[in-house]
């Protein structure tokens, strides 16, 4: 196996260092000397100068839609990874919106095996909560956390668990085994079933049906209501509205077990992005105000927010390409992600390349459990990391992504800050913006 010198990191964005990975391990971190690579004896060694660049443990996604099996056409597993890969994650969670539904302990390490043999980084998948993602009969929750696929997270992402007496059991029964239900905070019942963005003034100028965000806002309440009640932990997927948050932050300073996210293009977007019609922009839940979109920026800047996660989520163009009310729900975002957020947040120096690592790497790999992703950048640890040139730009452009997919959103922005290369237990998967020719490491 050849070993791996970075050569002058700026580890976290502080201090600068060499780190030599051996046997897909940190083995040895050097701030004060260089390493000498000629003294790793008897072994070959590939060396990147790492120069100006930033040393993060690799990125990790807890809400990343791969569309396999199903609807390859989308997205493969194979072509899913390889984006994550170009954007800096060594692991992503399945979503189990998949046909079939990832609702058993088969459909599960189905997945699990599907990902170690065709993934340019760890797939692990998410089981649904109720069989078929119907909201009514529990799925197999037990014995997917007991399978070999060791699921941890479950979700019926795409749809919310509106019975309160099935999110009740299922908060109940992942208890016993320390698992955590994210939840797609959106109450049907307040909304009729062709709402399709923000319900407010430009809903209705556009002649648009909407969701008020009081339907975000009073699951999440229901719901921190209800994991305090069962001592259990409930993660709220993809935090929108400035109402919810503030439930967010009410759960929390009453030491509720409860956790949050907020995507890149609830961040950054807003719906203004409507005026068009274009449905690269139709995602659920819905864009929002400008005046939501800053209240979330500042719940993630106080930790109110916990994780920022992609929801990547490839259409094929046949599912896109309709009238706005008509269109599939859903953008891109592996590869764009860890750039959108240097760009807003890093650029700005509202964050530092250490809160990044936290948002982006540290608290997903604990929210999933995953012990060998988002350690400390320390002698011993999984060498699974990623390198980030803070300076370079990067223009999008739908037709370059590695999805099967182009429903890109941001198609033709620039933002600052991009991945250089990423390295997955001592292996480089990407560099450059492209993966690396790799069948699986």
């Amino acid at each position: 196996m050849t070993d791996l010198l970075i050569r002058g990191a700026r580890l976290l964005g502080d201090r600068t260092a060499d780190v030599l990975v051996a046997d897909g391990r940190i083995v040895e971190i050097a701030s004060d000397s260089p390493i000498d690579a000629a003294a790793v004896a008897g072994r070959s060694v590939e060396t990147i100068d790492a120069d100006g660049l930033v040393l993060l443990p690799g990125l990790v996604d807890v809400h990343t839609h791969l569309r396999e099996p199903g609807r390859e056409d989308a997205e493969t597993i194979a072509s899913g990874t390889r984006a994550a890969a170009v954007g800096g994650f060594t692991a992503v969670l399945a979503m189990a919106n998949t046909s079939p539904v990832t609702d058993t302990a088969e459909a599960a390490e189905r997945i699990l095996d599907l990902g170690a043999r065709t993934g340019l980084c760890d797939v692990h998948p998410i089981g649904a909560v109720t069989h078929g993602l119907e909201g009514q009969q529990l799925a197999e929750l037990g014995l997917m956390h007991r399978s070999r696929a060791a699921v941890r997270v479950f979700s019926d992402d795409g749809r919310c668990v509106a019975d309160s007496r099935v999110m009740r059991r299922a908060l109940e029964y992942v208890r016993s085994f320390g698992g955590v239900v994210s939840q797609h905070a959106q109450d049907p019942s307040l909304a009729g079933p062709s709402a399709c963005c923000h319900e407010g003034e430009i809903s209705g100028r556009l002649g648009l049906p909407g969701w008020p965000p009081v339907a975000e806002s009073s699951i999440i309440a229901r719901d921190a209501m209800l994991a305090a009640h069962t001592n259990s932990r409930v993660h709220v997927a993809h935090v929108t509205t400035a109402e919810g948050l503030e439930v967010v932050r009410w759960a929390k300073a009453k030491g509720i077990a409860l956790t949050a996210e907020a995507t890149p293009h609830h961040l950054f977007l807003t719906t203004e992005e409507l005026l068009g019609y274009d449905p690269d922009y139709k995602v659920n839940p819905p864009l929002r105000p400008q005046e939501d979109v800053d209240a979330i920026r500042a719940g993630l800047l106080d930790g109110t927010i916990d994780v920022v996660a992609t929801d990547h989520a490839p259409h094929a163009r046949q599912d896109k390409e309709h009238a706005f009310v008509d269109a599939a729900f859903g953008v891109l975002g592996l590869e764009t992600s860890l750039a959108v957020i240097s760009d807003v947040f890093v650029r700005t120096e509202q964050m530092t390349w250490r809160d990044v690592a936290r948002v982006m790497s540290q608290a997903p790999a604990r929210l999933a459990g995953l012990t060998d992703h988002g350690g400390d950048l320390a002698v011993g640890e999984a060498a699974n990391l990623v390198l980030i040139d803070p300076d370079a730009t990067l223009t999008v452009d739908r037709s370059a992504s590695q999805s099967y997919s182009r429903n890109n959103p941001w198609h033709g922005r620039s933002f600052r800050g991009t991945v250089h290369t990423t390295i997955l237990r001592g292996t480089t998967t990407a560099q450059n913006g492209a993966p690396c020719d790799l069948t699986r490491v």
